[in-house]
């Protein structure tokens, strides 16, 4: 991809279509769990070292998925706050069992 998205609507596709493998989506669906559960954790315990592991967590299986299994760049490093965003709507989406629906909709295999 040489050309830069300029919105959010653009962006959620193409989102999508980086994470078409369902091992992909699991290993973000578990990594996104995981560093919220961590996140809140670090604001009720006040001990913020747990921040650091929601950071592990959540991007740790996420990347790897993206080195190991779709074999791309994850869009994190040039789209973090979208990225970020769209990590939470698939998450939700996926705690619905509305994800396939949205797959459909935007023609990924």
């Amino acid at each position: 991809m040489t050309n830069r998205l300029r919105s959010y609507t653009e962006f959620w596709p193409y989102y999508l279509g980086e994470h078409r493998h369902p091992a992909t989506r699991l290993c973000h669906y578990g990594g996104t769990l995981s560093g919220v559960a961590f996140l809140a954790v670090a604001f009720l315990t006040g001990e913020y070292l747990w921040g650091g592991a929601a950071l592990i967590a959540g991007y740790g299986p996420a990347w790897l998925s993206h080195a190991f299994i779709e074999r791309n760049r994850p869009a994190t490093f040039r789209y973090p706050v979208w990225s970020l965003v769209s990590d939470l709507r698939m998450a939700a989406l996926m705690t619905v069992g509305r994800l396939g629906r949205e797959l459909e909709r935007h023609q990924i295999d």
